[in-house]
């Protein structure tokens, strides 16, 4: 834990980081997770929500987000299991427009409960035939009186299916493009709003299709003025984004941690695989890796901290700590041989758990776009 003595962090900050890790060491274990991934998913919210984490996860109490608690609370969660890492994301990113954005009221109705773990929070913006390219949403919403008509499709959505409420993004067409977009806040279990499909992926979590037909969401749902929608979404993923990046760095330190110890263990042609060359040159490379990550996520948390702009920064972050984890999570495979790749093994999990840290909340190649974008305006 030498990073904490990095002039980014404040003492609150190693305090927080250090006690964490200890109670994460008391209740969590990196283990392949079968069977109910849902209830799975409500448990650890419910943990989370009981032992106060969840409290840094919302803005409330007089307190803003802090970016680099986030980020410390991620990657630790991140190092010792990958489900308690998305259990908490999702209570931050799902219910992040509303600490950003939402009315007083809006703000005491749900986010009181998402950090008491007793209300599960989905962000609902990617569509079929529209990921990375937000303009292109299709999923409209038509005033209608005192509410608005919603009709379409979101995919991809995480706790979709479990999730209490859903932040979501649609069409209102006040402009073209991504300015005739808004935001709402639709509950659960209303009229017309269905779970169309639940989505498997390598790395169990709660993943969902929804469908929208004819759904009647109150205007005092919404968050924001009619068409800040786009606005709304951008300023709560510019702080997850940062965090994405510091679960990434999580699961690298997991992965360096366990390839030291095989390395230092298992025996190899009379000696260790420690002792060969190649081993030595690898762990380097592994060490190097994780730590530029770390040094570009903790900058930029911490410049969003003082009140910067960070959309260059957060890219640099998220592109380098999600490419360098799954490189050394991979060389953490190799170092253990057959080992590796058997099912139940932290690295094999590590494996699987980072590959999805590469496309969602800005696939690898929009961070470049981002990043290219953002030097030729600084030019």
């Amino acid at each position: 834990m030498d990073h904490l003595d990095w002039p980014f962090f404040d003492a609150r900050h190693r305090e927080l980081a250090t006690a964490l890790d200890a109670w994460c060491g008391e209740h969590l274990q990196h283990v392949d997770h079968d069977g109910d991934v849902d209830a799975q998913c409500r448990d650890l919210v419910a943990q989370l929500g009981a032992a106060g984490w969840l409290n840094h996860a919302v803005a409330g109490d007089g307190h803003a987000i802090d970016t680099r608690a986030i980020c410390l609370i991620r990657e630790t969660l991140a190092k010792h299991d990958g489900l308690a890492d998305f259990a908490f994301a999702m209570q931050g990113l799902g219910s992040g427009a509303i600490s950003l954005q939402g009315t007083a009221a809006q703000r005491a109705h749900y986010l009181p409960r998402v950090a008491r773990g007793e209300a599960l929070a989905a962000f609902a913006l990617s569509e079929p035939e529209a990921g990375s390219d937000v303009a292109a949403m299709q999923c409209s919403a038509v005033e209608d009186g005192d509410a608005y008509v919603l009709n379409g499709e979101k995919t991809w959505i995480s706790n979709g299916g479990i999730a209490d409420f859903y932040v979501l993004f649609a069409r209102t067409g006040e402009a073209p493009g991504a300015r005739g977009i808004s935001a709402f806040i639709v509950d659960a279990g209303l009229p017309g709003f269905d779970i169309a499909e639940r989505i498997a992926v390598i790395a169990p979590h709660p993943l969902a299709r929804l469908r929208f037909t004819n759904c009647r969401v109150a205007k005092s749902q919404m968050l924001g003025a009619p068409g800040e929608g786009f606005k709304v979404a951008m300023r709560a993923l510019d702080v997850f984004r940062t965090s994405v990046a510091a679960a990434a760095l999580g699961f690298g330190r997991r992965a360096l941690q366990e390839g030291l110890a095989q390395a230092k263990a298992r025996p190899m042609f009379g000696a260790t695989l420690a002792d060969l060359p190649l081993t030595q040159a690898r762990l380097a490379d592994m060490a190097c890796t994780v730590d530029s990550s770390a040094l570009l996520v903790y900058r930029a948390a911490w410049l969003r901290d003082q009140g910067r702009t960070i959309t260059k920064e957060a890219a640099m972050a998220k592109l380098m700590a999600t490419e360098g984890a799954q490189q050394v999570i991979d060389a953490a495979v190799q170092l253990f041989g057959g080992r590796g790749v058997r099912r139940g093994e932290i690295v094999e999990s590590l494996y699987r758990e980072i590959r999805a840290l590469r496309i969602y909340e800005g696939a690898s190649e929009v961070q470049q776009l981002i990043i290219g974008r953002e030097l030729l305006k600084q030019a």
